[in-house]
């Protein structure tokens, strides 16, 4: 995220909230510096912005600088979960708001979903109090890590945008187009993202997004062999150029 960018879009028109995740961004795996944190937040006050922090990731990262909510606790809401950090299933949320959002907040939650269910608030806080989710957070940060020396190991030179920690990654692609590889990759039993769903402009960048956080070590090395093959099948051979008469 850009700030002078932001700053100059709040002057074009009116923006009521700036959405981020500022630590293990989906689906490059970049963390935010602290200038640019303290720069959004000047930004953010200066146009009366809500900033929406998610850090459905956050825990990837060891050694982050300051969150939003802690630099500015009065603009930030602060969104959080445990499906990354402890088990897919777990579709269990939290939200730290600012007190006068709070009761819209909660009106929002009774229209929805009513709750939370009352079981799985339970076991996690069961979780959190005894340590399992800490110790859940360390392995899957060393799970992950391997998975990315995995993940270069397989693509060698090609560029790889990835947190260290983390289990998907964004592989840019050259002069490769994007849906054959797809839709080769679906047809040998692999399913990527393209990078339409990630997309906020009209032009779509040719790149794959690979989430590889649920296979099994013993099977990636293949599995991302297979991307690459498919890359390498469905990229133009550059012409050779004919020397100069």
């Amino acid at each position: 995220m850009n700030p002078d960018a932001l700053d100059r879009q709040c002057r074009i028109r009116k923006l009521r909230a700036l959405y981020l995740i500022p630590t293990v961004q989906n689906p490059l795996g970049a963390v935010m510096d602290l200038p640019t944190r303290q720069r959004l937040i000047e930004v953010a006050r200066k146009h009366d912005l809500l900033i929406l922090e998610d850090a459905a990731y956050a825990f990837l990262e060891p050694d982050p600088p300051p969150g939003f909510l802690a630099l500015a606790p009065d603009l930030t809401i602060h969104l959080g979960g445990f499906s990354k950090s402890l088990a897919t299933g777990l579709r269990l949320g939290y939200v730290i708001a600012p007190a006068r959002h709070l009761d819209g907040l909660l009106d929002a939650i009774r229209a929805t979903t009513w709750n939370a269910p009352a079981l799985i608030s339970g076991l996690v806080t069961g979780w959190i109090t005894d340590g399992t989710l800490a110790a859940s957070e360390q392995t899957r940060r060393a799970d992950g890590a391997e998975r990315q020396r995995i993940c270069r190991a397989v693509f060698g030179a090609r560029p790889v945008l990835a947190h260290r920690n983390a289990g998907f990654a964004w592989l840019p692609l050259d002069r490769a187009a994007r849906r054959p590889i797809v839709t080769h990759l679906k047809q040998k039993g692999l399913s990527v993202s393209g990078a339409e769903p990630f997309a906020t402009t009209a032009a779509i960048p040719q790149a794959l997004r690979l989430a590889f956080g649920g296979m099994r070590t013993e099977e990636l090395t293949a599995a991302l062999q297979t991307v690459q093959d498919a890359i390498e099948r469905h990229t133009p051979v550059k012409p050779t150029p004919r020397p100069g008469l």
